[in-house]
């Protein structure tokens, strides 16, 4: 294991996945404007989870570049990422148990968020979290569950709207969970790996 974390802090390496999450970072701001057109001002910022996920990933990844780092930022990065990763796998694996099947751009979208929970989970043990971190990070993701459901800024799979209540309650369950295995692995395991 310490081989692959080697490999992932090496600089080429860093550069490409950091150019690979930039177009991801892209091309998720870009698939919410629709949704972004009808969205009151102050909510706009709260709309797009997925791609601000990976826009945190992006800084943590110039900071790797850069010789630096910022807890805050890797903490926020793991959870965001963590959270709207499975989530967004769960609902389109939904559309496709629903429907029998899917079109490129929601086959795209599984691979590209399961990645993002797979690049949270390779990075946390060169992450260096401390526990305040992890609170203002689990206060960001536990605060969208209220946007997302009470406001509505969550993305609309219009397939899905007769089971809003039942995903709202798997959210928050899966929004628990990523706390939980948040703090295993950026406090707890890294503690005991130091």
């Amino acid at each position: 294991m310490n081989i692959l974390y080697s490999m992932l802090r090496l600089k080429p390496n860093l550069i490409a996945l950091f150019i690979i999450n930039v177009l991801g970072t892209i091309y998720g701001y870009y698939w919410y404007r629709s949704q972004l057109d009808f969205t009151p001002g102050w909510l706009k910022i709260f709309v797009p989870d997925s791609p601000t996920a990976s826009l945190f990933f992006c800084i943590v990844l110039l900071l790797f570049i850069l010789n630096k780092r910022n807890g805050l930022i890797e903490a926020l990065a793991y959870v965001s990422l963590m959270k709207y990763g499975i989530w967004a796998v769960l609902m389109n694996g939904m559309v496709l148990y629903l429907s029998g099947g899917l079109d490129a751009v929601a086959y795209l979208l599984i691979f590209s968020h399961g990645a993002m929970a797979i690049q949270a989970v390779l990075y946390a043990p060169t992450f260096k979290v401390k526990k305040w971190h992890l609170t203002v990070a689990s206060i960001w993701i536990l605060q969208d569950l209220i946007l997302d459901y009470v406001f509505g800024t969550m993305p609309e799979y219009y397939m899905l709207s007769d089971y809003r209540i039942w995903i709202a309650l798997v959210t928050f369950w899966l929004t628990i969970f990523v706390i939980l295995i948040a703090y295993y692995q950026l406090i707890f395991k890294n503690r005991a790996r130091a």
